[in-house]
């Protein structure tokens, strides 16, 4: 959201913009240090809903949302992603009759068991400003039988960060400061419940510890990954095979951008990657972000640990294969965000009727 809470800001004739946290990741590796990083001001309004179940979550930042909408009685509300904070806050919207905006709408992975494919999908039904980054979001809308009209293609914000801080990202030379050699080694995210809440999480460090003969391998452990590794005692075989706690964007994007490849679960990686022009592979059975393997840098392996052990070999092969970046993905989509709803006619609000 960094780069249209920016594009919003130097347009201040036109918009006055307000910051709701919502707390739903409330670690300082998870969400303060990403503030820090991308210079996102302070938010008017910390929810603080914290750790729960999906369901649990869901309904505080309902509870707690509600109470900021009717206070502040706002035109419009952005919403980004599809993290359980999404739909909660598309749903406490739609109940107030306040316009939604989706940020990365479109997206879909076609697997009802992840909690997010459930949220981006109502999240899109209740939005009035569909933004996609990608021709297949579009598609994917309108076989749902989205308003054309609400679709609009802008590119990625995500990688409108990036391009502002690549500068940054340079001059942090990670890998130095972790004593690997550029394009000697693999970064690897792994984060979702199928992966490390069962036994395939052990059998990936068995195939990653194979990995490290040849790569040192990276492996900045999200609080949900290190904690399963700690609660059933999982070595860490090799001294090649090494757990560096959650890093900040910069530090962590300058560590990708010289990486020999990079493994993952994640979906915004997967873009960042193809932006980067770097391997990546996804160890999952599907990607919502099927525009990555089109461009020739992405690779799902599916949810198959023992293929980790293939990395290396499938380096080599990528090392000539052409790459190319996604059309918009240029660093404007917040200013063509903005653009949008400057634009925009925004819907007619319902009077409120007192019996």
């Amino acid at each position: 959201m960094a780069p249209v809470l920016a594009a919003l800001g130097r347009r201040r004739d036109a918009f006055e913009s307000m910051l709701v946290h919502t707390g739903q990741h409330y670690d300082y590796e998870m969400s303060q240090i990403f503030v820090d990083d991308l210079d996102v001001p302070e938010p008017d309004h910390f929810l603080d809903v914290g750790s729960g179940s999906h369901v649990q979550q869901t309904a505080r930042v309902m509870e707690r949302l509600e109470t900021v909408l009717l206070e502040v009685d706002p035109d419009l509300m952005v919403v980004p992603g599809d993290v359980n904070s999404t739909l909660a806050a598309a749903l406490v919207g739609a109940k107030a009759d306040v316009p939604i905006a989706h940020v990365e709408a479109g997206l879909r992975s076609f697997d009802r068991s992840m909690p997010e494919e459930i949220n981006r999908q109502l999240t899109d039904q209740l939005s009035e400003f569909l933004f996609i980054h990608s021709p297949e979001a579009r598609d994917n809308l309108l076989r749902e039988g989205c308003d054309p009209a609400k679709v609009h293609y802008v590119g990625n914000t995500m990688i409108d960060t990036l391009v502002a801080m690549r500068d940054g990202i340079g001059r942090a030379d990670a890998p130095r400061a972790y004593g690997v050699e550029a394009g000697r080694y693999l970064v690897v995210t792994l984060h979702r419940p199928a992966l490390v809440d069962g036994p395939l999480l052990a059998e990936a460090l068995q195939n990653l510890a194979e990995v490290s003969r040849e790569l040192t391998v990276l492996l900045p452990a999200h609080p949900r990954t290190e904690a399963a590794i700690a609660a059933r005692d999982l070595p860490v075989p090799t001294a090649n095979l090494r757990l560096l706690p959650p890093l900040g964007y910069v530090e962590f994007l300058s560590l990708v951008a010289s990486a020999a490849a990079v493994l993952t679960d994640s979906g915004g990686i997967q873009e960042e990657t193809t932006f980067l022009g770097v391997p990546c592979f996804t160890l999952r059975d599907n990607t919502e972000r099927p525009i990555t393997i089109d461009m020739g840098t992405n690779r799902v392996l599916g949810l198959a640990p023992a293929r980790i052990a293939e990395i290396p070999a499938l380096i080599a092969q990528s090392a000539h294969a052409p790459h190319r970046t996604p059309p918009l993905w240029d660093g404007a989509a917040g200013e063509r965000i903005a653009e949008v709803l400057l634009d925009a006619e925004l819907p007619a609000r319902p009077v409120a009727q007192t019996l």
